[in-house]
């Protein structure tokens, strides 16, 4: 089942429940959906963009948390979080550290990388294969970590 169908079976389920909580970042997905539409021309959303914009919503709301924990709201960052898990929901499962590491250790075996001027080379390769299973933040922060111990 799609990303779209699955998300528009949330709006109705949640609307008959009438939770507004769930409801709120449900439309925001469908919205943005609609809006990439719209914009594509196709009048179609594949579910590799849908992933997309689900990952840049949780990105968005986590980031937003982070502001109010720092703020010192966490009545509002309670919401942020609670809506970055729902949309989380519609994101396949990310990669631990661990697992994120071992890709990165083979990519530099691949590439020959002897050192940080590999940089480019080994993010432009993880950031395409690992895209929606990791964050880039990680990514980067591990790959210099290798190389610098190289």
């Amino acid at each position: 089942m799609s990303i779209v169908i699955q998300i528009n079976d949330a709006i109705k389920t949640a609307m008959l429940a009438r939770d507004k909580d769930r409801l709120s970042p449900l439309r925001d997905i469908k919205a943005k959906i609609l809006l990439e539409a719209s914009s594509g021309g196709a009048g179609e959303v594949s579910d590799e963009a849908a992933l997309k914009i689900c990952m840049k919503l949780h990105k968005q709301r986590m980031e937003t948390y982070d502001l109010y924990i720092s703020q010192n709201r966490p009545d509002l960052a309670e919401v942020e979080l609670y809506q970055a898990k729902v949309i989380e929901e519609y994101l396949p499962k990310m990669l631990s550290e661990d697992e994120i590491r071992v890709e990165v250790l083979n990519a530099i075996a691949s590439v020959n990388a002897t050192g940080m001027q590999d940089l480019g080379k080994l993010m432009g390769l993880l950031s395409g294969k690992l895209a929606g299973k990791a964050d880039g933040k990680i990514i980067a922060n591990l790959v210099k970590l290798e190389l610098g111990n190289l």
